[in-house]
């Protein structure tokens, strides 16, 4: 598209150019529970903990090429959803050194101009002692080869307090965004979030710092939600929810009444956290679905967490934006045109109809655009009768 091109956007809705805050393209379109040697999930075993299992077993023969091949064709996808912008978590341990990063960079490199990709250095346990050197070790290598922000999920180490000293420091040293998987659980007890919100506050942390899924929010008591969302907004954390995997891993035996599996998001809105929304997994062994668009996502934070339609795009859009450190793009002029054009009157329409026709801009330039045809001929042609052998009479 030449810069003054003219693009007539008669019958679209324009909005803010949708983000992705948290996904992992390195496991992606893997293939759902069951198609790596896991159970399938419908006998109620699938979860959390045989997701991670599957896709150990599976990374240990994992290539370069073929991470990369994948995450290019959902980072494409993304973009097409409208995402001007992706953050990634990146597995980096013992167990793959730092191809899966790698391929991830290449991939950065490959759609540089279509979107803004980040990648967030997952590393393996242990990182604690003796035992974990290695991996911390990786851990700073993976941020001196392209990883932009310091990532980890200390809730799932023995020791989370000193496993969240260890990230934080390497961040710190690095001076390096943080971007922690946290909570990602029902267990009342756990509260990482609160702990890290602490540990912003006692250090003074100068850079941003962001919480992913925070799940046992939800079922803790009402006051504990509330001191601990007070405090992680002092602090300064965005949140991300991520609403399709966690609908889909969390609670699968967990007695009746089931819950959600979704942060307290009304209470931390109220506290004036930054909540966005993710999309997280996408066809592979944590999420069997997935359809690599933001809409999803907030149509999800509608239905499953009651947010208004407007709220939850906003959450897919300018607070997604901000719990990856981006500035945020309103629709006005001078502002910068990372644009959604979508073929909807309304948000509501937009999301209840997936609304197929969009164009997606990125820096001002046309990056994607997706055309969708519905045709109703003007006679219906006749077809057999239920039954019958032999086609309805008038057709060929």
């Amino acid at each position: 598209m030449d810069l003054f091109d003219l693009i007539d956007l008669t019958g679209h809705l324009l909005l803010p150019a949708p983000a992705e805050p948290h996904c992992h393209l390195d496991k992606v379109l893997l293939g759902g529970p069951g198609s790596l040697g896991g159970p399938g999930g419908d006998d109620g075993r699938g979860g959390l903990d045989t997701a991670v299992a599957a896709w150990y077993a599976t990374r240990k023969t994992i290539s370069r090429a073929d991470v990369r091949d994948r995450a290019l064709r959902a980072a494409l996808e993304l973009v097409a959803g409208g995402a001007t912008a992706i953050r990634t978590h990146v597995d980096v341990g013992v167990t793959t050194g730092l191809v899966l990063v790698e391929a991830l960079t290449d991939v950065r490199e490959l759609i540089g101009d279509r979107l803004d990709l980040q990648i967030v250095a997952f590393p393996d346990f242990p990182l604690r002692g003796p035992a974990g050197a290695d991996n911390r070790s990786l851990l700073v290598d993976a941020l001196a080869a392209g990883a932009d922000v310091v990532g980890g999920a200390p809730y799932r180490d023995e020791d989370p307090s000193a496993c969240l000293d260890i990230l934080m420091n390497t961040a710190a040293a690095r001076e390096s965004p943080v971007d922690l998987h946290v909570d990602e659980t029902l267990d009342p007890r756990s509260n990482t979030l609160g702990e890290l919100a602490e540990w912003v506050l006692r250090t003074g942390f100068p850079h941003a710092v962001t919480a992913s899924h925070c799940v046992s929010l939800g079922t803790q008591p009402p006051d504990v939600v509330a001191r601990t969302a007070a405090r992680v907004a002092q602090a300064g954390i965005s949140v991300v929810a991520c609403p399709q995997t966690n609908l889909y891993l969390q609670a699968r035996n967990h007695p009746l009444p089931v819950p959600r599996g979704l942060t307290a998001l009304a209470q931390l809105r109220a506290a004036g956290v930054t909540v966005a929304g993710g999309g997280d997994n996408a066809r592979d062994p944590f999420n069997p679905l997935g359809r690599f668009d933001p809409m999803e996502t907030a149509s999800l934070l509608v239905l499953a967490g009651h947010l208004t339609p407007h709220s939850a795009y906003d959450a897919v859009s300018h607070a997604a934006r901000t719990a990856m450190g981006l500035p945020t793009t309103p629709v006005e002029p001078g502002a910068p045109a990372e644009l959604l054009a979508v073929r909807a009157d309304t948000i509501e329409a937009a999301m209840a109809n997936a609304a197929a026709d969009r164009l997606v801009f990125h820096r001002g330039r046309l990056v994607c655009r997706t055309r969708h045809e519905r045709f109703f001929p003007l006679s219906a042609r006749p077809v057999a009768e239920p039954g019958s052998r032999r086609p309805a009479e008038g057709t060929a």
